[in-house]
């Protein structure tokens, strides 16, 4: 299986971008983007979720 390295803008770690992922045609077109990992993602949605209830 194909994948790319990418750095987290996040939490500053390096993870995997697997073939198939909407991520992965995303670094694949422009890899200069921004990228976070699928954990911080995670926390990021969840803490927009809850602030938006507030």
């Amino acid at each position: 299986m194909n994948y790319y390295e990418a750095l987290c803008y996040n939490c500053k770690k390096i993870f995997r971008v697997y073939e198939g992922s909407l991520t992965y045609k995303q670094f694949k077109e422009r890899s200069n983007r921004i990228f976070c990992c699928e954990d911080c993602s995670h926390k990021i949605r969840m803490d927009a979720i809850k602030n938006f209830f507030r």
